[in-house]
């Protein structure tokens, strides 16, 4: 029997379905759940209903097979963890329901979601095409999206972490919500915390029309701004606990999604806000949400509108 949100400690909640990226991620959520000192939930989702809808012997051969799997898989997440973080207390969870249904009927506000990502149509299917309504209205905490590990040398995988964690900021009260997060990590880890934030100067379509002397002052004006959205963002933010991090802000004019990738190509966390329009789903609308999340060769924090209530 699942034990209530309400009788449980503080958690990291990890989906695991066995493939390269959910194994990333396992690896993500034990770290994630020791600096934390809390409880680590390994998740499997079965999703036996459409199966028991159509019950025969073989039917319940192939779930019973299936379940044994599902066990294995989540006994040998365990004592992987065990193995590596002997001080994290592991709780294994074998649902019936479709995996994100699973994994969100197990998180709730002040818990972290860890899933493997590997690419934008896994992230879809991940957080819009099976869950229930209830869980496409809104995520009750961080969700973070750890890619498969690069087994072969290639010239675009990603170097060795620098201690760097990565948020974007816009001003908004969804960046808001990220920056606090990704503070909130490097308090944990130790990182450096890097500021991003960029704009798009708009400019006619002929644009050999625009004066020289123009276009620089009407850049000038994006660049005040982006300044003056930084230290705002910044000053609302950072408090006591965080005021002696190694904080730094990288301003460009850039597209805000090329901005946040190129700024967290070495990172070890990219964090970035959902402004909502249908909560989790809200962040597979928003194009720079979407556009990091499919590009991204490092771990992806978001943080969905409701992230920060309590319980």
């Amino acid at each position: 029997m699942r034990m209530s949100a309400e009788d449980r400690p503080t958690a990291v909640v990890v989906g695991v379905d066995g493939t390269p990226a959910a194994h990333a991620a396992l690896e993500w959520a034990a770290e994630a759940a020791a600096r934390r000192g809390a409880q680590l939930r390994i998740v499997h989702g079965m999703g036996e209903d459409s199966v028991v809808a159509h019950d025969t012997p073989e039917r319940r051969l192939a779930v019973q097979e299936a379940r044994g799997y599902a066990r294995d898989l989540l006994d040998d997440g365990a004592e992987l963890v065990r193995d590596t973080h002997p001080g994290v207390d592991v709780v294994t969870v074998l649902a019936a329901e479709d995996a994100p249904d699973a994994i969100m009927e197990e998180a709730r506000h002040g818990d972290v979601i860890v899933v493997g990502s590997r690419g934008l149509g896994a992230v879809r299917a991940m957080l819009h095409g099976s869950m229930s309504p209830r869980a496409t209205s809104e995520a009750p905490c961080p969700v973070v999206f750890v890619p498969a590990h690069k087994d072969e040398p290639t010239p675009v995988g990603p170097p060795a972490p620098e201690g760097r964690i990565v948020v974007g900021v816009d001003g908004s009260d969804s960046s808001r919500r990220a920056l606090r997060f990704g503070l909130h990590e490097a308090l944990l880890s130790g990182a450096a915390v890097e500021v991003v934030n960029s704009w798009e100067v708009p400019l006619p379509a002929d644009v050999s029309a625009l004066e020289a002397d123009a276009r620089e002052a009407h850049e000038e004006v994006f660049d005040r701004q982006s300044e003056e959205i930084v230290a705002g963002v910044l000053a609302e933010v950072v408090d006591d606990q965080t005021e002696n991090l190694d904080i730094s802000a990288v301003r460009m004019q850039a597209d805000p999604v090329e901005a946040l990738l190129e700024a967290g190509r070495n990172a070890d966390l990219i964090v970035v806000g959902s402004r909502g329009r249908g909560g989790v789903s809200g962040l597979l609308l928003g194009s720079v949400s979407q556009g990091v999340l499919h590009h991204a060769l490092v771990p992806v924090a978001v943080l969905p509108p409701h992230s920060e209530d309590t319980d």
